[in-house]
């Protein structure tokens, strides 16, 4: 399975424990949001959709992070996920996890890696 990289957006537009970067992602559901965040200085990338309830996590475009910039939060529920992996460590949903896609970091910039078939 060949695949290729798509743009998502520079380095320095996604800072340690800051807003996130929201980018169009189509998947087995249809068209969604994916987004970027660093943490503990590598960049994670998730669907933007709850564990518990098919809903994005931001409660305004990029706000991902918790007060403390230690957890993922859900805005409808509250639910809290590790960034590191996208488990959900408290809420509603606790036992699932968000749905993780493949990024990578170089050249000061940030690329999702597609596959394709």
């Amino acid at each position: 399975m060949a695949g290729s990289e798509r743009l998502i957006c520079t380095s320095g537009e996604v800072q340690e424990g800051g807003d996130g970067v929201r980018f169009p992602l189509r998947t087995a559901f249809g068209d969604e949001t994916g987004f970027v965040v660093r943490y503990r200085g590598e960049v994670r990338a998730y669907i933007n959709r709850c564990a518990h309830v098919p809903v994005e996590l931001d409660w305004q475009p990029g706000k991902f992070f918790d007060d403390s910039g230690l957890y993922l939060i859900c805005a409808t529920h509250g639910a809290l996920y590790d960034p590191v992996g996208g488990h959900c460590l408290a809420g509603p949903c606790r036992g699932g996890r968000l749905p993780r896609l493949d990024v990578i970091e170089r050249d000061g910039h940030i690329y999702l890696l597609e596959k394709t078939a």
